[in-house]
């Protein structure tokens, strides 16, 4: 195995293993959080739940982060990412919105499409539990938001929808890439090139978040223009 390959596998895993981190301490701080104003709420039981798989998950890529070379630092933090002024219950939607119905059913795309395509045995195992846990994630977020547009306005949320989409799409995702980062070795290690992890994101966010987010009533517009301006370049 080349040495830049190895050293992109390596970093990558590194990566995912502190993203599965701060997962399962935002999801502990959302189950926490919304019994406050919604006691009646199934949603915390099945973030409690989704806590436990991303730390499972997180000793599972710091495995692989090893075996390429590279050990994954434990450095994860939590830090709230709704806008300061939001109260409590608009500022839960906002982070499970971003966190579920954006960032985990972007994750369960990436998952699918790697698992498409033949990839070391070990690697294929990890993505194969992970795949399992996120589909679940991401249908948490959903349900929450049906739950919160059942008795509320939940329009508010269009016009951020774009800060979701920045805080979820990685550095230069839409930028022309290295040959290196788009070669299709990476595929076998659980990694997607570059130019189809562009592809699946914007997919995945056309064919499955905005129309999602639209039946709820919040107007994807503003999302769909933050996509076209990145496509653009």
């Amino acid at each position: 195995m080349k040495e830049a390959l190895r050293s992109r596998a390596a970093q990558a895993w590194a990566f995912r293993t502190r993203v599965e981190h701060e997962a399962a301490l935002r999801f502990d701080r959302l189950a926490a959080a919304i019994p406050v104003f919604d006691p009646d709420s199934p949603v915390p039981a099945l973030l409690r739940r989704a806590a436990d798989d991303e730390r499972k998950h997180a000793a599972l890529c710091a495995e692989l982060s090893a075996a390429y070379g590279r050990p994954a630092a434990e450095d994860a933090h939590d830090a709230a990412i709704a806008p300061a002024s939001l109260g409590a219950r608009a500022a839960a939607l906002y982070e499970l919105v971003a966190a579920c119905c954006i960032s985990e059913t972007e994750s369960v795309a990436t998952l699918a499409t790697l698992l498409a395509e033949p990839a070391e045995a070990r690697v294929e195992k990890v993505l194969r539990e992970i795949a399992r846990d996120e589909v679940t994630h991401g249908r948490m977020g959903w349900a929450h938001l049906a739950r919160e547009a059942a008795i509320s306005d939940v329009s508010f949320l269009s016009p951020w929808i774009p800060s979701m989409l920045s805080g979820t799409a990685e550095e230069g995702l839409f930028s022309p890439a290295d040959p290196e980062l788009d070669a299709p070795e990476l595929l076998r290690h659980g990694i997607l090139p570059h130019s189809r992890k562009s592809a699946v994101f914007a997919g995945t966010l056309e064919d499955v978040v905005f129309p999602g987010l639209e039946r709820f009533g919040i107007d994807a517009g503003p999302g769909r223009a933050w996509l076209a301006a990145r496509r653009r370049g």
